[in-house]
């Protein structure tokens, strides 16, 4: 393996973390992962923001408690043997680190553990893998140099699925290439590309609080971005206009009935247009004119945001 194993030293573990890239955050860095951008992990590695604690979440929790579980199962149903193993670095690129959940016992190959809700089910159907533990996949044969990785995972509770992903040489090049790429720019505190993630957006209303009244002249290629926002708008207002004449449309045909259907055999659509009981809202002006006391004593004002417009 061209890997060496570290000490299991939880707090070994964390600094080890903050100071590389491990499997979790490989997909971050190709814009895979759903929850975090790579504008957000570079923040993290720079130290310029603090990772979310995560250890409460209940998906988290119970992720961990049933990972020897997961892992039993699959040894049970492959008829294969695993093992525990510390933190591994990569002796070709020190910055890349790797925990995996089980190494299996007299083969070369790893396996990783996974649990999710049966809302998510679809996603690990038929050979399918969600692309961002595919990716972890791939950062682990790169980091051990295996040329296998099994990837189990127990659906809802009662559905065990297993895959087999092999190695493929050109794939993990380019995730070495993209994260050398990223540590470069983290060494060199050079912010990567802004992209349109929630993760990016939150990131950068954490990072810039404003408050600087004196106005800044920008770049001049601002001026391109902007005329494109201003495409993108056009745009969303003429689909906005479509969607709604299409939905009218219906809405006529339809008349009084509350449910309609289209086609026929397997290619039947059903429609609505129900109706429903009207929304309870209270009259906040009213109620501060009137019991001013009790406004002040039930209002909430949440956090400051910062609000772009162009």
């Amino acid at each position: 393996m061209t890997a060496r194993a570290m000490e299991q030293d939880p707090a070994r573990w964390l600094q080890v973390r903050r100071n590389s890239i491990g499997g979790s955050e490989a997909a971050a860095i190709l814009g895979m992962n759903p929850w975090k951008s790579g504008y957000q992990l570079w923040l993290e590695k720079t130290g310029s923001a603090e990772p979310e604690d995560i250890s409460d979440k209940d998906v988290v929790h119970f992720g961990t408690m049933l990972e020897p579980l997961v892992a039993e199962e699959f040894c049970r149903r492959e008829g294969k043997k695993v093992k525990k193993c510390g933190l591994f670095r990569s002796k070709q690129h020190p910055f890349l680190t790797a925990s995996f959940d089980r190494l299996l016992v007299g083969e070369e190959a790893g396996l990783e553990c996974k649990t999710t809700s049966a809302y998510k089910g679809k996603d690990w159907d038929e050979g399918k893998i969600p692309p961002q533990y595919y990716v972890q996949c791939m950062h682990y044969m790169l980091v051990s140099g295996l040329p296998r990785w099994y990837i189990a995972c127990l659906v809802g509770g009662n559905h065990f699925v297993t895959w087999t992903i092999e190695r493929d040489d050109d794939e993990i090049a380019a995730l070495q290439a993209a994260e050398c790429e990223f540590w470069r720019k983290v060494q060199h505190r050079e912010p990567p590309q802004v992209d349109g993630s929630d993760s990016t957006t939150k990131a950068l209303q954490e990072k810039f609080k404003g408050g600087q009244i004196e106005p800044v002249t920008l770049p001049i290629e601002t001026m391109e971005l902007l005329t494109r926002l201003d495409e993108l708008k056009a745009l969303e207002a003429d689909v906005k206009s479509q969607k709604q004449e299409i939905q009218n449309k219906v809405c006529a045909l339809l008349g009084d009935a509350e449910i309609g259907y289209v086609g026929e055999g397997d290619n039947i659509r059903k429609v609505t247009w129900k109706t429903v009981a009207g929304r309870v809202t209270i009259d906040a002006k009213k109620l501060k004119e009137d019991e001013p006391e009790i406004y002040k004593m039930y209002s909430k004002q949440g956090a400051a945001t910062r609000r772009f417009s162009a």
